[in-house]
């Protein structure tokens, strides 16, 4: 993409699109999916180029986004704490202006939001959130995604995105990334949340964004917030940059594990997810994520998908 080809987005959280924008995402990677799984051959990015800027660790976004952006014709360059050292041997802004005139697209994993948009600030090519501190758009992007194949496709494989009018889905556990955009998902898409967290690991209704507190209810007893629910979905206890306080937390968190008795609780046919690493007997029981209900693997596998989806759209526009 070329500076004032169309408009550039970029893409740093679940706000940052329309709901009618995720219904065509959804559309797309269902398409580009069932793409792969028939061995078509599908490269409309041939000859672009994903920049991937790894300050946090990661498997599941290193090898989505890689194999993704292989897969749809394009080529990667990975870039570690070392290599890139973001905002320390140069400011952010500095290495925006360079990197973002060499490739097309930048892939960043970081910790402090503000990074990731002083970067974005300064970038001639659109930008992604990978996972910050903050946000983790991306990953709730695979989870809706692997909902609706679930409950929201018709007899002819199309989206149905009212499948998630109404629905309910329950968070137990940290206040943390995933819960923030899960409440942006569901302004958005018109769904509510349960939350219920430890206290002092509440979710900041501030730090989420949101303006319609209508979205969430909060339960400080977790059975009570996956009562009725749609799909029940946690994360670790302890994220990425916070191991200092691991026991601290495993003391706090002790009676938020995601067990049968709380899926029990929710609706008979209710998902159960998780965005992995999970650590079986702490945040969730090795029945529950191991057992019938659970599309954890599923959920993985579609970070892949959706996020091809969103490159193509944020480099090419609309297909079709």
């Amino acid at each position: 993409m070329k500076p004032g080809d169309r408009l550039m987005r970029h893409y740093l959280q679940f706000k940052d699109l329309r709901a009618e924008e995720y219904a065509y995402l959804f559309d797309r990677a269902s398409i580009i999916k069932r793409r792969f799984k028939n061995y078509e051959k599908y490269q409309p990015l041939t000859d672009r180029t994903l920049a991937m800027i790894f300050e946090k660790a990661s498997t599941r976004t290193r090898v989505s986004f890689e194999a993704g952006m292989y897969q749809m014709g394009g080529s990667v360059v990975h870039l570690t704490t070392g290599d890139s050292q973001l905002g320390r041997a140069e400011p952010i802004e500095d290495s925006a202006r360079v990197i973002s005139r060499m490739v097309d697209l930048v892939m960043i994993r970081t910790f402090e939001q503000t990074k990731i948009e002083r970067f974005a600030a300064h970038s001639r090519v659109p930008v992604i959130n990978g996972l910050t501190n903050e946000y983790h758009p991306c990953q709730i992007l695979a989870d809706l995604f692997t909902f609706i194949e679930q409950r929201g496709m018709d007899r002819r494989g199309a989206i149905d995105m009212d499948c998630l009018k109404g629905r309910v889905v329950a968070w137990v556990g940290d206040g943390n990334n995933m819960a923030n955009t899960w409440l942006q998902a569901a302004e958005i898409l018109g769904f509510t949340v349960h939350v219920s967290t430890p206290s002092g690991y509440e979710i900041d209704p501030a730090v989420a964004g949101i303006r319609n507190r209508d979205c969430y209810k909060v339960f400080k007893d977790p059975k009570q917030a996956c009562a009725g629910a749609d799909l029940v979905t946690t994360d670790v206890w302890t994220s990425m940059g916070y191991e200092a306080e691991n026991e601290a937390r495993r003391t706090a968190f002790a009676d938020w594990c995601v067990d049968a008795d709380m899926m029990a609780r929710a609706k008979p046919d209710a998902l159960f997810m998780h965005c992995l690493p999970a650590h079986r007997g702490e945040e969730v029981a090795a029945e529950v994520i191991d057992g019938p209900q659970s599309v954890v693997w599923d959920e993985a596998e579609n970070r892949m998908h959706v996020q091809k989806a969103l490159m193509e759209y944020l480099l090419l526009g609309r297909i079709g």
